[in-house]
C-alpha cells in the first residue's frame, strides 16, 4: 500500500483532530478502565521503548490495539508468540526462534518500521506513526471515515471499517477504543505529554466563567464552559475534557494560560 507523506497540511489536520477530540460519555468507563492496565504495566512498555527513544504511551496503545493487552501474542499483529507471525506482517520476527518472549517481538515490531529516537514523536507526529501501523486504506479508499483505529469511541467517528484484509463495511462499528482517544485521555489527566506541548502561547482572552464543580442547570451556562475548555485546549500541552464543568482542572489550565485561577476559586 502506498504510504501517505507526512505534509504540514496533513500534521495541522493531527492537531485539530486531537484538540477537538470529545470522548463519548457513554465510553468514559471504558476508556478509563483500559488506561488503567496500561498504566499499571507502562515499566514494561518503557523497558522496551525507553533505549530504542520511543514514547511508552505509543507501544501502550498499539499493544491495546494489536493484542487486546495480551502478553502472549505478537505487537506486530496479535499473532502467537509461540510462532512467526502468519498475518500481515508475515514472517516476523525474522531471526530468532519461537517460542518469542513479547519483548523480542515487540522490538522487532518496531524496528522494522524504523522507529525510534530520529523519529518525529510530537504530537501530529505520533498520530502519523499510528494511523501508519494500522495502513493508509482508511485515508486513501474512503476518505468520509476518519480511521476508527485512531478515533474510535471519539465524535469524529460513527461508522465504518474494513472487517477483513481489504473487505469494507459502511456500516460496520469498531469496537476497540481508539489509539488517539486513548492518548488524548491520559493527556488531560497529566499521565503523558509530548514533545512539541512543552510551553504556552498567548493568544485572546477567553469567556470567563465562574468556578465550580458541579455542572450548572442551566444550559447556557454549561455552553459557556464548555467553550472556555475548547478555547484552553488551543494552547500546546493544554488538554482539558469538554465536559462543561469549570472545576480544578479548568481553573488549572485557566491559571497556566492567563496566570490566575477562574473567579471563585478558593485557591485564587
Amino acid at each position: 500500500m502506498a504510504k501517505v507523506n507526512f505534509t504540514p497540511a496533513l500534521r495541522k489536520e493531527y492537531e485539530d483532530l486531537f484538540n477537538g477530540c470529545i470522548i463519548k460519555p457513554e465510553k468514559t468507563a471504558a476508556v478509563e478502565a483500559i488506561i488503567g492496565k496500561l498504566l499499571a504495566k507502562q515499566s514494561v512498555y518503557q523497558a522496551v521503548g525507553d533505549p530504542l527513544g520511543i514514547p511508552w504511551h505509543f507501544i501502550a496503545v498499539i499493544h491495546n490495539m494489536e493484542a487486546s493487552l495480551n502478553f502472549t501474542r505478537h505487537l506486530h499483529n496479535g499473532d502467537p508468540l509461540t510462532a512467526r507471525t502468519v498475518q500481515v506482517p508475515k514472517g516476523r520476527p525474522v531471526k530468532g526462534t519461537p517460542p518469542f518472549t513479547w519483548e523480542e517481538s515487540a522490538i522487532d515490531a518496531l524496528t522494522m518500521r524504523g522507529l525510534g529516537k530520529v523519529t518525529d514523536w510530537s504530537l501530529p507526529g505520533t498520530l502519523y506513526q499510528l494511523e501508519g501501523y494500522n495502513g493508509w486504506g482508511y485515508r486513501l479508499y474512503h476518505q468520509h471515515v476518519l480511521s476508527p483505529y485512531l478515533w474510535s469511541y471519539a465524535n469524529h467517528y460513527i461508522s465504518g471499517k474494513y472487517v477483513a484484509d481489504g473487505t469494507w463495511s459502511d456500516t460496520a462499528i469498531s469496537q476497540q477504543c481508539g489509539a488517539a482517544v486513548l492518548l488524548r485521555r491520559m493527556a488531560e489527566h497529566g499521565q503523558i505529554s509530548f514533545v512539541d506541548q512543552p510551553a504556552l502561547e498567548a493568544g485572546s482572552q477567553p469567556l470567563v466563567v465562574p468556578y465550580s464543580m458541579h455542572k450548572s442547570s442551566d444550559p447556557a451556562e454549561v455552553a459557556k464552559a464548555e467553550a472556555l475548555q475548547r478555547w484552553l485546549n488551543t494552547f500546546p500541552g493544554i488538554f482539558v475534557k469538554v465536559d462543561g464543568v469549570p472545576g480544578e482542572k479548568t481553573s488549572n489550565a485557566y491559571k497556566s494560560v492567563t496566570g490566575g485561577y477562574l473567579p471563585g476559586d478558593p485557591r485564587a
